[in-house]
């Protein structure tokens, strides 16, 4: 990017999603990171959004919630025309739940988004399109199974279960309005993030919950799946820097070189917990589980990205957090989790 691209300091970002896991990481850091900046947060509040996940900056007065559905132009063209930037997390993002009911991922993932981008193009008209940014959120799953090497940002997509394919979808709906429009659109592509406040249906936090709960650790097939668990404050400096510093136009990967597999997970959470192996529960594999995902992600190392966490410190940190704050998960998992996690795992405990 040149100088003269370079757009001006971001006064107002408008984060979607921002009750949400990585999204209320990057509202509370953002705020904490640029003193000078304000932040609205809107998020539709469904299973996943807490906005006890905002506490912290809640009281903050460059803070300001609002409740909305991204799938609602008229009240999105109203958020996003004072904007500096949007920047949206909002989305449905398990796995699982895709498998068993792709329309709501569709919906939101893919109507949501162009919702979002069309009142952007709309709100901010050509004159300002230069020092607006728009940043879509995606995942590493879009590239599908990835059996060796690593995938850098012009690999094709390939997803292969509803909740990637509503992602990629979102991302080539983002960047046509970059081409046609000339809507200033940046896509970040993050590996596995784990971190305080992640919603206990995830492997990470459902394992450590189940442990300290003292109840089985579901492991899909054998636990021979390979991710790269990158924290989550890491993760949201890495989308701070790409909104600020990256190119419209382009994709960025975010991740690291730690290959973990889920027993390996499994066990160093039980270990940190005192738990024993035997917590440990192998259940049939997920259809179409994608067993490795590996990122080349020197593109955004080159802007000056540098993770703070390796995976050691990052699962003991998670860990911490989620022994420190029983209240939070706990409240979950009393209410819809319940229901789900008894659907999805009906005979782990017989």
């Amino acid at each position: 990017m040149t100088s003269s691209q370079q757009p001006p300091t971001l006064k107002h970002v408008l984060v979607c999603g921002g009750a949400g896991f990585i999204g209320s990481s990057f509202a509370r850091n953002f705020l904490a990171w640029h003193p000078e900046s304000r932040v609205t947060v809107v998020d539709k509040l469904t299973y996943a959004g807490n906005t006890a996940n905002l506490s912290p900056v809640w009281s903050d007065g460059r803070f300001e919630f609002q409740r909305a559905d991204i799938c609602d132009y008229d009240r999105m063209a109203l958020l996003v025309a004072p904007a500096d930037a949007v920047v949206n997390f909002a989305a449905e993002s398990h796995v699982d739940r895709s498998i068993v009911d792709p329309d709501v991922f569709v919906r939101t993932n893919v109507n949501g988004v162009n919702t979002l981008l069309r009142a952007a193009k709309d709100a901010w008209g050509t004159g300002e399109m230069a020092t607006r940014r728009f940043l879509q959120v995606s995942t590493d799953e879009v590239y599908g199974h990835v059996g060796e090497g690593a995938t850098d940002e012009n690999a094709p997509l390939k997803p292969r279960n509803p909740y990637s394919a509503s992602k990629a979808g979102a991302e080539l709906l983002a960047f046509s309005y970059h081409t046609n429009f000339g809507l200033p659109v940046l896509v970040t592509r993050g590996e596995n993030t784990i971190g305080p406040y992640q919603y206990p249906e995830k492997a990470t936090p459902l394992f450590i919950t189940n442990a300290m709960e003292d109840k089985p650790l579901p492991i899909y097939g054998q636990g021979e799946a390979i991710r790269h668990y990158v924290y989550v404050d890491d993760h949201a400096a890495a989308i701070d820097l790409v909104l600020r510093k990256g190119t419209p136009g382009e994709a960025y990967n975010i991740g690291n070189d730690e290959e973990v597999n889920t027993v390996e997970l499994a066990r160093t959470i039980l270990g940190l917990l005192g738990k024993p192996d035997s917590l440990m529960r192998f259940v049939p594999d997920r259809p179409g589980h994608d067993y490795r995902y590996n990122l080349d992600y020197r593109k955004i190392v080159e802007l000056g990205w540098v993770a703070k966490h390796r995976f050691a410190q990052t699962i003991r940190e998670t860990v911490d957090w989620y022994r420190e704050h029983e209240e939070w998960w706990r409240a979950i998992k009393a209410g819809e989790y319940r229901e789900y996690y008894e659907r999805q795992y009906a005979t782990l405990e017989r």
